[in-house]
C-alpha cells in the first residue's frame, strides 16, 4: 500500500472519529501503533452503529459527539443484549459479523476501563458492562466447517473453467444484451486479473482493493501486501496470474483513460462530468465476482470463496501446512489446518472399499 492510499485511509478515520465522542477518538489514536488502517475505520464504523443505537434508543438526548462517559457505565447486560438482536434482526447481521462488532466494543470498553486514566488516577469507567458479554457461540470441529464450505468452492477442473468463463464465454451468456456485452468487454482483461490473480495467490478482499501498480512484480511473480495486524508482506502468485495480470496491464491505462497519478491497481471506469477514475472498492469486486458466479452456474461462489479454493487446490498439490499458513496470512496454523479436511480422498477410498468386504445375509 503506497503513502497516498495509506493517507487516504487515515484521513477517513480522522473523519469518523470527529463524529464519536472524544474518548473514542483517543481510543482510536492509540490504536494506530498496533492496528491496519482498514482494521481501525471498521472499527470506526462499529462505534458509529453503536452511538447511533444509544441515541435512536434514548440513552441520551444529544449530540452522539456528547455521549458521555456515564452513559456507557449505566447500560446494563441486557441493553447490550437488544443492541446485539438489532445488530441481527434490523441490520440482518450474522453471527459472525456479530461477533466483530462486538469484538471492537469489547476492546473500546476495556480501554476505557483498564488502560485510560483521569488526572487523578482514576479509570474512565469504573463498571464495564461489555465484560459480561459472551460471544455468539459459533465455534464448529474443523470437519464440519470444512463439509460446508466444500459445495461453495471450486475444485478439479473448475478452477480453470471459471477463469475461462470470465475471460471469454461469459459474453455468450450476454451476447442479446448490448449493454452488458460493451460493459464486459471494456473490463474482461480487469475482471481476468481480479480472478486469476485470488486463484493464483489466496489473497483477502482487502489485499487485492489496496494494491497498487508499485505493489506488483510481474518478474517475480509476487505482490506486496498489508496483512492483518499491519505487517507487510510479499506474496507469490500463479504463472496464469502473471499472464493475466500483464494482459490487464497492457490495456488499463488506455483503455480506463488514467493520469500517471493514478497508481491503483485495479480501477473503475471513468464517471461522472470530470470522467474521472477510482480504485474498485470491496463492494464492486465483490459484486463482479457474484455476478461471473451465478452465471457460471455457483451462486455461492464469493471472493472469500476463491481464496478457499486456492487454499483448498494448495493443500492437495503441496501438503504444506506451514507453506500455506504463510502464503494466506494465517496467524494461528489452525486456521489453516481446516484445509487438510476439505480433500480427504484416502477416507472416501476406505469408505468405498467397505462394499468390497461386504456380504449380504442370505449369502448372496
Amino acid at each position: 500500500m503506497d503513502d497516498y492510499r495509506q493517507q487516504e485511509l487515515l484521513d477517513r478515520i480522522d473523519e469518523k472519529t470527529a463524529e464519536l465522542p472524544w474518548y473514542v477518538g483517543e481510543y482510536v489514536d492509540k490504536k494506530r501503533r498496533t492496528m491496519s488502517p482498514r482494521s481501525l475505520l471498521n472499527y470506526c464504523h462499529d462505534y458509529l452503529i453503536f452511538f447511533n443505537w444509544l441515541l435512536t434508543e434514548g440513552f441520551y438526548n444529544g449530540k452522539r459527539q456528547d455521549v458521555p462517559l456515564s452513559c456507557l457505565e449505566k447500560l446494563t447486560p441486557q441493553q447490550i443484549e437488544n443492541f446485539l438482536s438489532y445488530l441481527h434482526f434490523r441490520l440482518n447481521n450474522d453471527r459472525f459479523t456479530i461477533n466483530r462488532k462486538l469484538s471492537s466494543l469489547k476492546s473500546l470498553f476495556n480501554y476505557l476501563q483498564n488502560v485510560a486514566e483521569t488526572s487523578d488516577l482514576k479509570p474512565y469507567l469504573v463498571r464495564n458492562v461489555m465484560a459480561k458479554i459472551a460471544f455468539n457461540k459459533i465455534k464448529e470441529d474443523q470437519e464440519t466447517v470444512a463439509q460446508k464450505m466444500a459445495g461453495k468452492i471450486l475444485w478439479n477442473d473448475e478452477y480453470d473453467a471459471f477463469r475461462q468463463f470470465v475471460a471469454e464465454d461469459y459474453c455468450e451468456t450476454v451476447k442479446d444484451n448490448k449493454k452488458l456485452l460493451n460493459f464486459h468487454q471494456q473490463n474482461a482483461e480487469r475482471d481476468t486479473a481480479i480472478i486469476s490473480l485470488i486463484l493464483g495467490s489466496g489473497l483477502r478482499l482487502s489485499e487485492v482493493v489496496g494494491l497498487d501498480l508499485s505493489d506488483v512484480d510481474l518478474k517475480k511473480r509476487m505482490v506486496r501486501v498489508l496483512r492483518k495486524g499491519n505487517k507487510e508482506q510479499y506474496v507469490y502468485f500463479s504463472e496464469q496470474a502473471g499472464l493475466d495480470l500483464a494482459d490487464y496491464l497492457d490495456v488499463r491505462a488506455k483503455k480506463y483513460q488514467l493520469p500517471p497519478s493514478n497508481k491503483a491497481l485495479f480501477v473503475a471506469a471513468s464517471m461522472g462530468p470530470h470522467r474521472t477514475t477510482r480504485r474498485l472498492s470491496p463492494r464492486a469486486i465483490e459484486n463482479l465476482v457474484k455476478k461471473y458466479a451465478v452465471a457460471f452456474g455457483k451462486p455461492a461462489l464469493s471472493v472469500h470463496k476463491l481464496r478457499h479454493s486456492f487454499a483448498t487446490r494448495y493443500q492437495a498439490e503441496n501438503n504444506d501446512i506451514p507453506k500455506l499458513r504463510r502464503q494466506l496470512g494465517h496467524s494461528s496454523i489452525q486456521t489453516t489446518m481446516i484445509y487438510t479436511h476439505l480433500s480427504n480422498e484416502e477416507l472416501k477410498k476406505a469408505v468405498d472399499h467397505m462394499d468390497d468386504h461386504f456380504v449380504a445375509p442370505d449369502g448372496n
